[in-house]
């Protein structure tokens, strides 16, 4: 799958698959929906401090951003590591 990092697109190992995730305006309400946050400068503060479930749901955002799927994230084999690196890389290049 060939990834457009000019529209911020960030690949991410989801069951031995690779998806792409993408910061999108969509994806940043349902993440600052999903973490109860009332802005930016909040939604920052609160992505420093993430659960595990966070994370998924934050991951989960971003796939629907890229891909427009919603996968069952709270089974799939993800490596930990790759999707906080993935997540950082998406706000990295998506704002």
């Amino acid at each position: 799958m060939t990834m457009n990092r000019a529209r911020g697109e960030v690949p991410l190992i989801i069951d031995g698959e690779e998806r792409t995730l993408c910061l999108t305006l969509g994806a940043l309400a349902e993440i600052e929906t999903a973490l109860a946050c009332s802005g930016f400068t909040e939604m920052g503060e609160r992505m420093k401090n993430l659960s595990a479930g966070d994370l998924v749901r934050v991951v989960q955002a971003l796939l629907a951003g890229g891909e427009g799927v919603k996968l069952d994230l709270a089974t799939a084999r993800i490596d930990p590591a790759a999707a906080v690196k993935a997540v950082a890389d998406c706000f990295d290049c998506g704002l």
